[in-house]
């Protein structure tokens, strides 16, 4: 018995130690510097320039790209099959990788469920080249 008790508070301290706002990717962590970003990779093996972004809330962990396939470029770079694009923000004229909420049926769904609960589908405001994106 004292074991099923131990086990139970083991489980249950697990549990509310789950970040439901966590995305489960590199790109879209929350951040406060580049030093939060993609700890376990090398920013130079990356496709572009590591970026906190502080324009987002609570920070977005991301990097520069050119192209779609410059995001998840690294072995180690992505941890899930979540899509990612790479799109201009607002009107930096930069390019950043994001996580993609493009073309699904239920986007806020898409964006609770695989990048967080603070998180929403939402153009990124590049002009003509916007994309959808997930970001908290």
């Amino acid at each position: 018995m004292r074991i099923l008790g131990l086990l139970s508070l083991v489980a249950a301290a697990g549990i509310a130690g789950c970040d439901d706002d966590d995305p489960g990717e590199q790109t879209g962590r929350p951040c406060t510097t580049v030093d939060d970003c993609y700890p376990d990779i090398d920013h130079a093996a990356l496709q572009g320039e590591v970026v906190c972004m502080d324009r987002v809330p609570g920070g977005y962990c991301t990097h520069h790209c050119v192209v779609d396939d410059d995001c998840c470029a690294v072995a180690g770079e992505c941890d899930t099959e979540f899509p990612q694009v790479c799109a201009p923000f607002e009107s930096t004229g930069e390019y950043f990788c994001f996580l993609s909420c493009e073309g699904v049926a239920d986007e806020a769904a898409w964006c609770h469920e695989g990048a967080g609960e603070a998180f929403n589908c939402r153009s990124t405001g590049g002009g003509s080249t916007n994309r959808k994106v997930c970001v908290p």
